[in-house]
């Protein structure tokens, strides 16, 4: 276990061991002389001593060295981003009169100490020993060297490689470069990269990438293809390569940075293919300390662009005077040209659980004004880096210098710079973490969040109750005093029932079964079975029959008697069916009506206002499957129609203990916990919905409208980039079909759509108008919004607030827009009718019908256009308008509107059928029955016409005129009125 309280910075030996080198082979052909020299960070940490082993032989130098690692020489940044690098070296034969011994490089290898910092102790390493150039390893095996590293105590503490990190940045390849770039250009020039990263609070570190090479155009980058370390050349090729660290291809628009367009898809095909290029294919780490963690943190929000300077370092021959100097004596001098900035958005990095960066980014003309207003930034890393005595040794090495720039060159114009911007020049850069800067909450952690807000409950079983469990009980008695009787019955005569045996003889059978009788009423087991039915018979009278009163007269008893017996013995025979029969099955009759069509006729009261009847039939829907959250989801919705949002909550809640992972519950819980001031839960609960379906744009959307709204605006960049990526996906994978994701029929992929519309149609359909009129808001700040479905949106929500001032000046505004869209017609009419204003009502109803394009909901259309046109006493209309309604969906309403036009047609055949399939849908509709009786009585259907109009009276028939007609005609045709 290591330490949790380490003292950061102190020095800790890293100890070197050198064991052996396997298969080398030198010059010579039977035994190889060599040594290994062990150097790190540009020092020499020792030669081991010198072997000369046969070629067939391993060479075990079991060389060890070490060097201090603490925060003056070798610091754990230097260790996270510089490889220990191993010489294999031959000493030659001397030759005659040879004095001195020549040496020849054989190979070199390079071991990554990064599991130190990983909080390893000691690791050991078989690392690849690459070939000089003319080395003889070239040939046969491939050599290696096995090496141990060891320190004797952890150099991180746990807490320390918790809080710390690592930060990876590589410089790919720049494409697109200016045409006068040439790799055989003279003087000779080096490609530069530099960006500034902060290690600590109070430590930022250059990251120089100098090794940039320049490519012809004919042909891509190979990919996976290896990534170099940052180090200048080594002596064998191949040593500067990364193990186990790839360049991949990506698609361009699933990366960052700002060629992701599809315009720009082309272009860049062709750059990477056939244009010049320079590559770096360089990774360089860094090793963050817990305030450098905090530290880049802090930057990236306080500015979002971080510069990456990038310049072309040609050297110069020095000049005489400059020979003649002290400061430049034996010096070049570097000459910079081509400066140019990248300026990388580095927000993504504040995204919870984002670890990469990786795109193409736009290459600049470098100028301080720029700098300063875009990055915040008032030099330039190069100068900096220029300015520091020992940088131009390390420009000749490999790394960058730049000379100071005359006080005025900020106010000449950077011509090669703009060079840049003329060739669209880019550059492919990634930046990665080992762990992210915001932490996210894995998706179990919010399942167990969510469990513990809103904990699952199993379902019920349901249990009859009532008339129902009376019945129940008395059949289960029956049961139990049949398994009774059968067991005395085997008692006296052996087994009752024995498969393939001869039949019972009649007589022996009337024999036996006064036998049996005579023995229950001996052992008094009889008495005993009639108290066991005696309670469950008394149920059935009381919860069955309903009589709790005594009876007037015998007559009413015997009749009353006669009546239990049959009902009775009709269910002892389905008790004993089930008990005795081996393949009994029980009967079950679906319901006449779905659950689906139960809902349309629970919105056809909502639109008729008539909530209480919504509310019956909501209430159905769950005594037929309590278990269904979809069911408690629209039952909550409804509950946010008429603004009763506490038991809105409980109906959600309620269908998310059924299913934890309904994300539709999940998000509505998010908008009442925000409505009620609960935002760490109403966080919980959207986060927990774009873990649930990763791949929903309303979840992303609601969750970046949240993020905004308590000023979380990285988060909220985050969610709705993630929302605008799986619209993307979405149109892309079905270009010509409608999709799951919007409720407006004919919206369609070719259609212009946004996030902000897709989320608003979600919450206006459940009436969450509060998150739906922010959605708007920020639709109206979208570059890609359609203003046409902005008004149009806009006026179902001022509907709903009951502005039909607003909602008509919006409607005015969306049809200037899209003047043929049927569903801004079929709103304008439902406004009208609001309204009352029938005429205009019924002009717009057919106009949205006349329409090429289908309404989104054409059913309401017909209930109302059809409504009118009965008012009128157009009944032709109407019964062509409400017969159009019944074929796409039937309902109650649209049948007996059917009816209804038909009667007044003196359809009456007709009338009868369409009243009496109103009637199967809905047997409780006074009006529907005050029809039939209407019907019945111009029939001359006198018991017909007495019950359908006793039905009207007792389902309180409201509707004075058509009571009236009633009345009127009973009169004329003397019946169809018992109290007559």
């Amino acid at each position: 276990m290591m330490e949790s309280n380490r003292e950061f910075g102190k020095a800790v030996t890293v100890q070197i061991t050198v064991l052996k080198g396997n298969h080398l082979r030198g010059s010579g052909a039977e035994s190889c002389l060599s040594f290994v020299r062990v150097e790190f960070n540009g020092c020499a940490l020792g030669d081991s001593q010198k072997l000369d082993v046969a070629v067939d032989k391993d060479a075990v130098y079991n060389f060890t060295c070490s060097f201090e690692c603490s925060e003056g020489a070798h610091t754990l940044d230097d260790l996270a981003h510089k490889p220990l690098i191993l010489t294999v070296i031959e000493i030659l034969p001397k030759e005659k009169k040879q004095k001195e011994e020549k040496t020849a490089v054989l190979g070199q290898a390079v071991v990554d100490l990064l599991p130190l910092l990983k909080g390893q102790c000691s690791f050991l390493s078989c690392v690849h020993l690459h070939s000089a150039s003319g080395s003889p390893l070239d040939d046969g095996v491939k050599p290696t060297l096995d090496v141990s590293v060891s320190v004797q105590e952890p150099l991180l503490s746990d807490v320390q490689i918790s809080e710390s990190n690592l930060l990876m940045v590589t410089v790919e390849t720049a494409y697109s470069i200016p045409d006068i770039w040439n790799a055989a250009s003279t003087p000779p020039s080096s490609y530069v990269a530099a960006l500034q990263i902060p290690l600590s609070a109070g430590e930022a570190q250059a990251l120089l990438f100098s090794n940039g090479t320049v490519k012809m155009g004919g042909e891509r980058e190979s990919v996976p293809r290896p990534k170099k370390w940052p180090v200048g050349p080594l002596l064998a090729p191949g040593a500067e390569i990364m193990e186990g660290q790839f360049i991949d291809t990506e698609p361009m628009d699933m990366g960052h940075g700002e060629l992701t367009d599809i315009e720009d898809t082309d272009f860049r095909a062709d750059a990477e293919c056939n244009r010049k290029r320079v590559s770096w294919d360089t990774m360089q780490r860094c090793f963050i300390d817990t305030g450098g963690v905090a530290c880049l943190s802090r930057k990236i929000a306080e500015c979002r662009l971080w510069p990456i300077e990038i310049m072309r370092c040609t050297q110069t021959a020095p000049t005489k005077s400059a020979k003649n100097s002290k400061e430049k004596q034996g010096e070049d001098e570097a000459q910079i040209s081509f400066h140019g900035v990248v300026y990388m958005d580095l927000a993504p990095l504040l995204y919870p659980g984002v670890r990469r960066i990786h795109g193409a980014y736009r290459i600049y003309p470098f100028y301080e004004s720029d700098l300063l207003a875009k990055a915040q930034r008032t030099h330039s890393v190069l100068k900096e880096q220029l300015r520091a005595p020992g940088n131009k040794d390390a420009f000749k090495k490999g790394k960058p210098a730049q000379t100071d720039s005359p006080p005025d060159m900020e106010v000449q114009v950077n011509m090669e710079g703009q060079m840049y911007a003329e060739s669209r020049s880019y550059i492919v850069i990634e930046i990665a973490l080992e762990k992210p800067l915001v932490p996210k909450r894995p998706p179990e952690v919010l399942a167990k969040r969510v469990m513990e807000l809103i904990p699952p409950r199993p379902p019920l079983p349901r249990r009859p109750a009532g008339a129902e469990r009376a019945v129940h009980e008395y059949q289960s008695q029956i049961a139990s005093v049949a398994a009774q009787v059968l067991d005395q019955y085997q008692q006296l005569f052996g087994e009752a029932f024995v498969p393939g045996g001869i039949p019972v003889d009649p007589t022996l059978q009337e024999h036996r079964k006064a036998q049996l009788i005579g023995e229950l009423n001996y052992s008094g087991k009889y008495f005993a079975f009639k108290e066991q039915m005696k309670y469950s018979v008394v149920r059935i009278v009381r919860e069955k029959m309903l009589r709790t009163e005594s009876f007037s007269s015998p007559e009413q008893l015997q009749a009353f008697l006669s009546q239990l017996y049959v009902f009775l013995v009709d269910e002892m025979h389905v008790a004993l069916n089930k008990t005795l029969s081996v393949d009994s099955q029980d009967t079950h009759h679906e319901p006449l009506l779905s659950c689906s069509q139960l809902k349309l006729f629970a919105k056809e009261a909502e639109l008729n206002t008539d909530y209480q009847q919504a509310a019956q039939y909501y209430q159905e829907c769950l005594v037929r499957d309590g278990s269904d959250p979809s069911h408690w989801f629209d039952y909550g919705a409804f509950h946010m129609l008429t603004t009763e949002h506490i038991k809105a909550e409980e109906c959600f809640q309620q269908a998310l203990s059924i299913d934890q992972t309904h994300t539709s519950s999940l998000l509505m819980c998010g908008v009442l916990s925000e409505m009620n001031g609960c935002y760490e839960d109403a966080e919980i609960f959207f986060e927990r919905a774009t873990c649930v379906e990763p791949n929903s744009v309303v979840a992303w959307t609601v969750l970046g409208l949240f993020c905004q709204s308590q000023d979380k605006s990285i988060q909220a960049e985050m969610a709705f980039l993630e929302a605008n990526k799986q619209l993307s996906s979405v149109l892309q994978k079905r270009p010509m079909c409608g999709t799951e994701i919007t409720s407006h029929p004919h919206t369609e992929y070719g259609v212009k759509t946004t996030i902000y519309m897709e989320t608003v149609r979600f919450l206006l359909q459940n009436y969450a108008l509060q998150m739906a009129q922010r959605a708007l808001a920020q639709e109206l700040l979208s570059p890609d919004r359609g203003l046409g479905s902005y008004h149009l949106a806009l006026a179902q929500l001022q509907l709903l607030r009951g502005d039909h001032s607003s909602a008509e000046e919006s409607l005015r505004e969306a049809l200037m827009d899209n003047y043929e869209d049927p569903d801004i017609w079929a709103l304008w009419g439902h406004l009208h009718y609001m309204r009352r204003d029938f005429s205009q009502a019924q002009s717009c109803y057919e106009r949205a019908l006349d329409s090429v394009l289908d309404a989104s909901d054409k059913h309401s259309i017909y209930l109302r256009l059809g409504s009118i046109y009965l008012q009128d006493g157009d009944y032709k209309k109407a019964k062509s308008t409400f017969l159009q309604a019944c074929r796409s969906s039937p309902s109650c309403l649209t049948w007996l509107g059917l009816g209804t036009a038909c009667y007044r047609l003196d359809e009456l055949t007709e009338a009868e059928d369409a009243l009496t399939e109103a009637n199967a849908l809905n047997n409780r509709n006074a009006e529907v029955w005050g029809f039939l009786a209407l019907v019945c009585l111009r029939a001359g259907k006198k018991l017909e016409a007495e019950q359908s109009y006793k039905y009207a009276i007792k389902m309180n028939l409201q509707k004075e005129s058509l009571l009236q007609e009633i009345h009127d005609l009973q009169a004329r045709v003397g019946f169809g009125n018992p109290s007559f």
